[in-house]
């Protein structure tokens, strides 16, 4: 009975020390677009845990070989990179898959198999700079936060940051930086978190001289592209619709950016 109530005292605290860092993260941690946060966890653990994840990633998935595709790809994310700032480390794996990602620390991957979607250079960075939104918005640090927050406390992070883990949970926080443990599979991002990204993306492709419009082009593509999208009430992604629809209303905002990078000479034409 002691040892019954002793343990309920433990879970209550740390339920009270949850909520209150819930509560103090969202009050003072906001998105780009001002949508409130939670996050417990530092860019320093979550650069630590990018570097960890692209640099496992590296081991396992070939690199492309195909040096005009490299540099046709470094064509159109060096642009966006300049916008953001910082030093990124850009790898074209051979992957059929149609994906690409970004992930805390600087690192930004490219599967070969996102160009049958991505069909001209703008449409690649629209791309690109979806998943770089991802790292800007800090979307990874928030479903790390979530993870941890129901698992119950910052000390699984240590762990893994050390090696001392587990692989169950290793994998569920290395999932919420976007990673899988099977060839660094991305996994779904919320339908909000995903819309937040389209908008970032659609701000740096205009900032560097991509054509905004190419975004919902690219989309497009993708829905051609088929795989029997779910109802997207079911899905943690919006629909393609949904996300074309979204674009389209926002480019008119972007435009004068655009319009001031190219009047600045900022024009990429990379072609492959």
């Amino acid at each position: 009975m002691f040892i019954h109530l002793y343990n309920s005292s433990v879970v209550m605290k740390k339920t009270l020390v949850l909520f209150f860092v819930f509560s103090f993260a969202v009050g003072c941690v906001s998105s780009p677009l001002g949508r409130k946060q939670l996050i417990i966890v530092s860019d320093e653990q979550m650069d630590q845990m990018g570097s960890m994840g692209f640099d496992e990633m590296k081991t396992k998935i070939p690199k492309a070989r195909d040096q005009r595709l490299v540099n046709y790809v470094n064509c159109v994310v060096n642009p966006l990179t300049k916008v953001v700032g910082g030093n990124w480390e850009v790898v074209v794996f051979q992957e059929k898959s149609a994906n690409a990602f970004a992930l805390p620390g600087g690192k930004i991957g490219v599967h070969t198999g996102i160009l049958e979607a991505a069909k001209t250079d703008a449409q690649l960075a629209a791309v690109v700079g979806h998943e770089v939104g991802h790292v800007l918005a800090k979307h990874g640090a928030e479903r790390v936060s979530q993870t941890l927050a129901a698992q119950g406390g910052l000390e699984i992070l240590d762990k893994i940051l050390t090696g001392k883990s587990n692989g169950n949970k290793r994998e569920a926080i290395m999932a919420g930086i976007g990673l899988g443990i099977q060839y660094g599979i991305l996994l779904p991002w919320g339908r909000t978190q995903e819309s937040e990204a389209d908008v970032i993306g659609l701000d740096l492709m205009s900032q560097a001289g991509f054509d905004p419009h190419q975004s919902v082009e690219l989309w497009k593509n993708m829905a051609s592209l088929g795989g029997g999208q779910p109802p997207e009430w079911l899905s943690t992604h919006p629909s393609n619709e949904t996300r074309i629809n979204n674009l389209q209303a926002k480019i008119p905002e972007y435009l004068p950016k655009y319009q001031q990078a190219v009047n600045r000479g900022l024009h990429p034409r990379c072609a492959f």
